[in-house]
């Protein structure tokens, strides 16, 4: 008996068929180097069928906010590229559209984040009465009830129904800014992402605490970026890839990870990932060597590895540790995978209470996005959406 392709498949097979139509591929280099890069025609270089340009400050631009030009594009399952014009734009981004979505930013140094030059930027803090998910200021979700983080271990009991959103959303060159306050507070988002695919490349985001939410069924793949935090600043359901990206302490507070492992009926891989990484205090002056936890759990199944990556002095001696009031148990997997660096206390490891070192056996089965990535129905191996150029 043959299986149907299912349709976010169809989609992203149908978003490669029409670049090769078009002779213009987001996935080759060159082509998106081509786009990004300033000329006297801000398209010149890109595909102009599928390509709307936003420019805060340019008279001649249609559009002045990226908002405006995400909620032009039509509902459908077409691609669509969005480029942003350097400068500052003080808004709350949502894309709810199915069709492969694209928003990358103008820049001389389209291989380096820290060479972005345009900047999102929303101040928004978790107020009662009202979900973690307004304060964000990047959302990718099919609608607003996949959004709701709620509380308790379950969190929000999104409608069963509700559809999958965006299938292949990718940024590239952007940062997304929550600047709130100027430390830990309350939850203030700078991305949140549910029920969608999302790849984010030479991105930065920036808060303080909970900047980084991936919600359920939430997949993203961040890589060649950077985020910043204080406080359980990547955190979640879903499921998180983190590669080659600048993780920096602005303080410490609570861990830099906590997830929420989510109950299905079938094995899952939800959890937060960070592989081949950097992690640093934000600056010299800051007076935390020793204080930072790699993460706690939100709830009993957490689940999150550290592999490969380089720890600096900032990070607790014993790695991970409980929440409070207790939350570790045997289903609560806090672990780690060949780090290193002065942040990786042998010693310490070996005292510890909540970090597990893994075996080679063990990382196996975490270890490539390939591994941890799910369909909704529980499958493995939902990677056509990113971007293995970068």
């Amino acid at each position: 008996m043959t299986r149907n392709l299912s349709f976010p498949i169809l989609l992203l097979f149908l978003a490669t068929f029409l670049s090769l139509v078009s002779g213009w591929d987001i996935n080759s280099q060159n082509d998106r180097h081509s786009c990004q890069a300033y000329s006297r025609d801000p398209l010149e270089g890109c595909d102009r069928k599928r390509t709307v340009y936003v420019d805060v400050v340019s008279s001649d631009s249609k559009y002045k906010t990226v908002q405006s030009a995400v909620a032009s594009l039509p509902n459908n399952t077409d691609t669509y590229i969005i480029l942003i014009a350097s400068g500052n734009y003080t808004e709350q981004v949502n894309v709810t559209r199915r069709g492969p979505t694209y928003l990358i930013g103008q820049t001389a140094h389209p291989t380096s984040q820290s060479h972005n030059t345009v900047n999102i930027i929303w101040a928004a803090i978790a107020v009662p009465g009202l979900d973690n998910a307004f304060t964000s200021t990047l959302t990718v979700a099919p609608n607003l009830n996949a959004s709701l983080t709620g509380s308790g271990p379950t969190g929000f009991a999104v409608p069963s129904g509700t559809p999958f959103g965006c299938v292949d959303f990718r940024t590239y060159n952007l940062n997304f800014v929550n600047n709130f306050a100027p430390y830990s507070d309350d939850p203030s988002l700078a991305l949140s992402i549910s029920y969608a695919n999302g790849g984010f490349y030479y991105t930065g985001f920036y808060s303080y605490q909970d900047t980084v939410y991936v919600g359920k069924l939430g997949n993203a793949y961040i890589k060649n970026s950077e985020v910043a935090g204080q406080t359980d600043f990547f955190y979640g359901f879903g499921t998180a890839w983190v590669e080659s990206t600048s993780i920096s302490l602005r303080s410490c507070g609570g861990g830099i990870t906590a997830w929420k492992g989510t109950n299905t009926s079938f094995p899952n891989a939800y959890g937060i990932y960070i592989v081949d990484s950097n992690v640093h205090a934000a600056n010299s002056s800051l007076n935390i060597t020793g204080k930072c936890a790699l993460g706690r759990p939100w709830n009993a199944q957490m689940r999150s590895i550290f592999a490969y990556t380089y720890l600096d002095k900032s990070i607790l001696s014993t790695g991970y540790i409980d929440w409070n009031p207790a939350r570790y148990n045997n289903y609560t997997l806090q672990a780690e995978y060949r780090d290193y660096g002065p942040g990786y206390n042998v010693t310490g490891r070996e005292a510890a209470k909540f970090d597990v070192q893994l075996t080679p056996e063990e990382w196996a089965q975490y270890s490539s996005p390939q591994k941890v990535f799910q369909y909704p129905d529980g499958r493995f191996g939902n990677t056509a959406w990113i971007d293995w150029s970068v």
